[in-house]
């Protein structure tokens, strides 16, 4: 099944396959828990919405229009389900600690000759660059995390976001200044 396109694997779903579905879940849920964690700023809520975006998605998918991608439907669908949490919950905030504990972030250097010096400084570069990033309002974080953590192109983030391409490149550029003039504080401090 691994082999199979998307589309053959979501005909085969639709068909009844749950193998075909699995290799889909298996194909994208690293990479959707991955943009949602840091559209969300939560381990724990893209968990949550990632699940509950396969499901959605599982049952949905006879209503998948297959001109889109089936990992930007699956992202919209994952966003609209955190969004509807949140808006039921009135989550709070996770602090950046508590989630640089859940996640396990910020990444470690395994060379072995790596000064520690040097590792505590990146981990602290990292961690103010998650803080400003965590700042960002969600309508400039969403589209950012997507083009330059995921590497998406505008095109993508448009249908994801269900907004122009013109307003996702406002919002990239809007937020990529925004986290420049962070930045430059923070750093310039150093």
């Amino acid at each position: 099944m691994d082999s199979l396109s998307d589309l053959q694997l979501i005909q085969k779903s639709i068909n009844g396959s749950l193998e075909a579905f699995d290799t889909l879940v298996r194909r994208y849920q690293d990479r959707l828990v991955h943009s949602l964690e840091h559209a969300l700023n939560s381990r724990e809520d893209a968990l949550d919405a990632a699940q509950q975006a396969f499901v959605s998605a599982w049952q949905k998918l006879g209503a998948f229009r297959q001109d889109a991608a089936f990992y930007s439907w699956l992202y919209r669908i994952a966003m609209n389900a955190a969004i509807s949490r949140r808006r039921k919950q009135r989550i709070a905030t996770t602090s950046l600690d508590r989630h640089v504990e859940e996640s396990g972030m910020p990444p470690v250097d395994n060379n072995e000759d790596a000064d520690p010096q040097r590792q505590l400084t990146s981990a602290e570069h990292v961690r103010l660059v998650q803080e400003a990033l965590s700042q960002l309002a969600e309508e400039f974080r969403q589209p950012l995390v997507l083009k330059e953590i995921d590497g998406l192109p505008y095109e993508e983030i448009a249908t994801i976001l269900d907004i122009p391409i013109g307003t996702v490149r406002s919002r990239i550029f809007r937020a990529r200044r925004e986290m420049t003039e962070r930045l430059s504080r923070v750093f310039g401090e150093d």
